[in-house]
């Protein structure tokens, strides 16, 4: 018996992408005009750029590196204090203090891990606006613990200060509260704003004169419709927090405008280095993230216990649980020892044959195997024409076949006529 988890399967095979692109901006100091050049990548730094330098998350070391790196944007949470002045800070809590609840001049005697003092918003738009017209100002106006009301009057100081500052094109605004999304666009109807909370489709986001949604990714990823719908509605798409290679691939991939990501430097990476950079496109994808059985239109069953030319000892069922199912972003693909059709064993056999088909292409899967002798999990294509041709004239590559006999291997593997 043994469990087999396959977590995803990736196709790439040309390049495209867009990106969302805003046109100009004012500076503070002088209330001169200068023109925004926004960075070409899609890269949002999570709270400024301060993993890698081990600076303090939301101060204006990070927000520097960001613009530094050359990221598109840099993201901060702005809170109002009990006498009403907005800092920035992403817990709603300071040196175990309720920001909400505490003056600022209590706040501000602790400082940074860099010695830095609880910033402004008016500190850090204004260093946000120095000698930077490349990297957008995301702001994240935390809801109110007290009310609703009172995150509105937050949105509103917020706006307010921004446009005092001759901001206004610099900055993007993002909230988990809506109502505080819809007072910003009250005051300004041209306001960039995008919503975190996740429980809105596109249609909604539309409706309510938003700009896009920003979503924590396992909400596409597991309803990756609401991709296609956003873009068709030329909504912005951003995703947070995507910290690793795999998942910032996917996001390239899907043609996301934005990423926010802990990881600034990775990304950059991936962008110059992943699949897309060498003219790939992705055109297919399975995340496994609806619990339950395979989605029928991408995947079917071989059914039977014929021993498949292998003299397979197990029957392979349909759409039954006890061998296959989803759980938890992952594949089941599961062996029992009990009899079926004069067969000892049952498991399952997962077939895209009458569902998808390419001619050149990459594939990328992840798959976790057992172990134990007697198994074999494999990962496999044949060629389109088989029924008519048969096998091997059809061609057929083992893309990853795991014999338990001799765990220590895995082998890939091209059958034709002339070797099979």
């Amino acid at each position: 018996m043994y469990n087999a988890s396959i977590k995803s399967l990736f196709i790439y095979v040309s390049f495209c992408c867009s990106l969302l692109m805003i046109t100009s901006c004012e500076s503070n100091k002088k209330i001169t005009t200068a023109k925004a050049n926004f960075a070409n990548n899609v890269v949002v730094a999570h709270r400024g750029a301060w993993k890698k330098n081990n600076l303090p998350e939301n101060s204006l070391a990070s927000l520097r590196e960001a613009i530094s790196l050359g990221c598109t944007g840099s993201e901060f949470d702005v809170h109002l204090t009990a006498d009403d002045s907005l800092v920035i800070n992403h817990d709603a809590t300071f040196n175990k203090l309720p920001i909400e609840k505490t003056n600022y001049v209590d706040l501000k005697v602790y400082k940074l891990s860099n010695g830095e003092k609880l910033p402004t918003l008016y500190e850090y738009l204004s260093e946000g606006l120095k000698n930077n017209t490349t990297t957008r100002l995301v702001c994240e106006i935390k809801p109110s613990a007290i009310s609703k009301e009172r995150g509105q009057q937050v949105a509103e100081k917020v706006i307010r200060l921004v446009q005092k500052m001759k901001a206004e094109q610099m900055v993007v605004y993002i909230s988990f509260d809506a109502g505080i999304l819809k007072k910003l666009i009250e005051i300004d109807p041209t306001v960039h704003t995008q919503y975190l909370n996740g429980n809105l489709q596109p249609e909604a986001i539309a409706a309510a004169g938003m700009s896009g949604l920003d979503y924590h990714q396992s909400i596409f990823k597991k309803q990756p419709g609401m991709i296609k719908d956003a873009q068709q509605r030329k909504l912005v798409l951003n995703a947070w927090t995507v910290n690793n290679a795999e998942d910032m691939d996917w996001f390239l991939a899907n043609n996301f405008n934005f990423i926010t990501t802990n990881e600034p430097e990775l990304l950059f990476d991936r962008i110059k280095n992943g699949p897309l950079a060498k003219g790939k496109k992705l055109v297919w994808a399975d995340e496994f993230n609806t619990n339950g059985l395979p989605d029928t239109s991408t995947w079917g069953y071989a059914v039977g216990g014929k021993g498949y030319g292998n003299n397979e000892l197990q029957y392979y069922t349909e759409a039954d649980t006890n061998n296959i199912f989803i759980k938890d972003g992952k594949l089941f693909i599961k062996a029992l020892k009990q009899p079926k059709d004069k067969n000892a064993y049952t498991s399952a056999r997962l077939t895209s044959s009458e569902k998808k088909s390419f001619t050149y292409g990459r594939i990328e899967v992840r798959a976790k195997l057992p172990k134990g002798r007697g198994t074999w999990p494999a990962i496999w294509i044949l060629g389109e024409d088989r029924a008519k041709v048969g096998w091997p004239a059809c061609g057929e590559i083992d893309i990853m076949e795991h014999v338990g006999y001799d765990p220590g291997v895995i082998n890939g593997t091209i059958h034709s006529t002339a070797y099979n």
